[in-house]
Formats: structure tokens, sequence, C-alpha cells
């Protein structure tokens, strides 16, 4: 039996040789089997150019092959081209009128084009000549799904999945359509079903895993998954929802041996070395961190998860000016990570660069502005050299984008005292008491002189409920 590196290696190479051929237009021989592969391969990847080419390359092989021709009926409706889509359809119903194939298709077809009850009529004429297709089901599901009708899809999900439980995608559609419309626990039993018949099933495990998943229900959804794996050793992805289960109640330890688990029986995974580093950096077990953060940079440089992470334990260990190099290093990488930004900033300024600093934060607010704690943490390092006009500014950006955040008010009083600003400062106050009148003592962190905070005191009473 071929292992999976073996396949996709001798997949690769057809591909490969396909594209040698359309790169130098000479016509090369390809088994039926083969071209199917090289269009399955385009298609998986969404490079429906390309698949369209394998297919007309194909159709020159093979003229008078059906498949061929329904592949690129459907690949032609994948494109938007409808209208050629079905003069395509409508050559192969010709010859093969009967085709639970054809019917598909123009079921496909007309999903694509949003014509949802046309789409569902043909795809139940596709039923009336092959009722044992797990597909044929799965896309009358969809079309529901597509227009609408979640309780529907629901139903044909399940037909799908009660041919062939395996069918992967129609487990994700069937729990988000059930999420959709909150009935996951109602139909538990739908998923007990499968276990009781076959309790030895590692796919109804791990899909009732899945389910646990949803609902919360983690510690149940722990059990399933490690049944799965008892029945089923090497079932990496029943190990990885598994260890991510554990870290969401805060199990980073048991997390870590499921990780580890997944690399015992597969190949070293960058993503995973930097899950089991974020895991060590949780239990502030720092030098492990660093070195699983390290492995996955190592397989992967370009992951910028891990670079932000050893940023992450050496600001935590007070080594800004090595962290800054890290988070640096995450912000080339992706530029758009308001995280990155914020701690970048942190950074910059704990070693002093304070004009880097403000450009950090400037970006980050930029990124996302409705988050008042960048526009807090932004404007204080102005406040604390002395800039209070600069630090009104941004938090009075910030209040026009947060109008009802109370802390922004607060924080705009603040500075405006320091300035000087009374009057406007007392009319920032007044809002501020009237939105949040409990976090008045925030003011107070900014005068600690006891007299200041008595003066304030009196003015607050003022407006005490």
């Amino acid at each position: 039996m071929k292992d999976n590196f073996e396949e996709h290696s001798e997949e690769l190479e057809l591909i490969n040789r396909f594209e040698q051929m359309l790169g130098s237009k000479e016509t090369v021989f390809f088994d039926l089997t083969d071209f199917e592969s090289i269009i399955d391969y385009y298609t998986a990847n969404f490079e429906y150019k390309k698949a369209l080419l394998a297919c007309d390359a194909a159709l020159a092989q093979y003229p008078f092959s059906s498949g061929l021709l329904i592949d690129k009926a459907q690949l032609l409706a994948m494109s938007g081209n409808f209208e050629e889509a079905l003069v395509v359809i409508n050559q192969v119903a010709e010859v093969e009128p009967e085709s639970a194939d054809v019917q598909l298709t123009r079921g496909i077809i007309y999903t694509q084009r949003g014509e949802f009850r046309d789409a569902i009529d043909y795809f139940k004429k596709a039923l009336a000549y092959s009722e044992d297709r797990d597909d044929i089901y799965f896309n009358i599901a969809l079309a529901y799904q597509t227009w609408g009708k979640f309780n529907s899809a629901i139903k044909y999900y399940k037909k799908c999945i009660g041919l062939n439980v395996e069918n992967e995608a129609a487990m994700q559609e069937i729990i988000y359509c059930m999420e959709l419309t909150g009935t996951i626990r109602e139909h538990l039993p739908f998923f007990q079903e499968f276990i009781d018949k076959d309790p030895y099933s590692y796919v109804a495990w791990f899909n009732i895993g899945n389910v646990y998943n949803k609902l919360g229900s983690y510690d149940k959804a722990i059990g399933a998954y490690d049944y799965a794996t008892i029945i089923k050793p090497d079932f990496i992805t029943a190990y990885n929802n598994m260890a991510n289960a554990y870290v969401f109640i805060g199990e980073y330890t048991k997390a870590i041996e499921a990780f580890n688990a997944m690399l015992e029986h597969g190949t070293p995974n960058a993503e995973v070395y930097c899950n089991i580093g974020e895991c060590y950096e949780k239990l502030s077990q720092w030098d492990l961190s660093r070195r699983y953060y390290q492995k996955a940079v190592d397989l992967d440089p370009e992951m910028d998860e891990a670079w932000f992470g050893i940023g992450v334990i050496l600001d935590a260990q007070g080594k800004w000016y090595e962290a800054v190099h890290f988070f640096k290093k995450a912000v080339e990488l992706y530029d758009d990570s308001v995280d990155y930004w914020v701690a970048l900033a942190a950074a910059e300024y704990n070693v002093g660069h304070v004009v880097s600093a403000l450009e950090s934060y400037a970006r980050a607010a930029e990124i996302q502005p409705d988050d008042k704690n960048i526009y807090l943490n932004w404007s204080i390092i102005l406040y604390e050299q002395g800039n209070f006009d600069e630090a009104i500014e941004i938090i009075l950006n910030a209040i026009e984008l947060q109008p009802d955040e109370a802390e922004l008010y607060y924080r705009a009083c603040a500075y405006m005292l320091s300035a000087g600003k009374y009057r406007e400062a007392y009319n920032y106050l007044e809002n501020a008491l009237i939105l949040d009148f409990d976090k008045h003592k925030l003011l107070f962190e900014f005068f600690p002189e006891l007299e200041s905070q008595r003066a304030l005191s009196r003015l607050i009473d003022q407006y005490r409920k």
C-alpha cells in the first residue's frame, strides 16, 4: 500500500508533466485516470482555468468521454460561465438522458446561478436515477443552506451522512446549520445513533466529539476524541481537536501530550510546534516555550505566530531589546495584526524608543479603530512626556469613534485638568459620570495629591445618584 507521501509525490510529478506539456505546446499522452487526477488537483486548489485547460486537453484525446464533459460543465459553472455550462451538459443529456450525473450537474449550475428551486428539482431528478449517492443529498442540502432554508438543509445533510458517515464536508455544514438554528443539542441523538450501531467507528466518535465541542461540553468532547484515537491510534485530526479542547479549558500539560501524539503519528509540523510553544508559554516554562517556537521557525521561517511567540516570552522576562527584534519580524510577516503592533509598541516604549512606540500604536489604531485600550496606552505616553495637547487630541478622536466608552471621557478629563483646561475637563467629567459613575475612581490615579482628590470628590458628589 502506498503511503500519503508517495501518493503526493506521484501527484506532483503528474502535474509537472502536464504543465511542461502546456509550456511546450506539444501533445503528451495521458491515461484518462491521469487526466481525472489532474483535473481534481486543480479543482481542489480552486485553479479553475487550469482545470478547464486539463479538461480540454483530455477531451482532445478522449472526445467521447461523458465524464470529462460533465467535469467541464461543472468547472464552467464554478467559473461563472453558466450558459456555456448548460450547453455542454445538454449535449451529454442528448446521449444519456437518464444519467444521474447530468441532472446533478444541472442542479449545480442552477445553484451557482442562485436559482435554488430549479436546482433542487434537478437534484431530486438525479435521486430518481440513483438513490444511494451521498453527493446528491449533499448538493440538495447545500442548495437549501445557500437559500437560507437551514432546517431543510439539516434534513438532507442527515440523509447524506446516513449514507456516508465519513463525508467531512457534510459534517462541517450540518453542525454550522445547527449552530445557526440553535438546534445542536436536540440533534445529539442523531450522532449517537452511529455509535450505537458501530461502537468501534472512530469516525462516529470523532463526529460526536465535534458536536460536544460546539456545545461547550469540552470534557465529553475530549472523551469522544480519546475513544477515536484508541480505535485509530494514528488519527491525527482527533489528537488536534483534543489538544485544542484541552487548551480551551486551560489544561495545557494535557494539550501538549495530545500535540506530541500528532507529531508521533505524523510528520514534523510547524503549526504543531508553535502550538506546543504557546502551551509552554501559558505554563511560564520559558525555555521549553522558546525551544518549540524556534522549531516552528526552523521549519517555516514565514510563521509569524512563532516569531511573535518568542517575542512574548522575551517580553515576559523583561528582555525588551530582544523582544523588539522578534515583534518586528512578526509585523514584517503579518502587517495587519493589532496584537503584534501593540506588543511592539509596548516593548519599544520599555527600551526608551518613544517615537517608535507612538508610531506602532498609531498603526494599531489604524487597523482596529474601535479598541479603546490602544488609544489609552498610546495617549499615556504623550501625557507622561508632558505633551498634554496631543494626548488630548488622541483621546478626543477615540471618543468620536466610541462615544459610549466612559473610560475615554475620564481620561480626557484627567488630561484636560493637567493642561489647565478646567471648563472643558468638567464637561467631559459630567459625560463620564453619566455613562458610568462607578469608574470615577480612575481619575484619582492621575491626581494622587490628597487635596486634589478632595476637590474632585466634592465635584463628583454633585452627580452621585
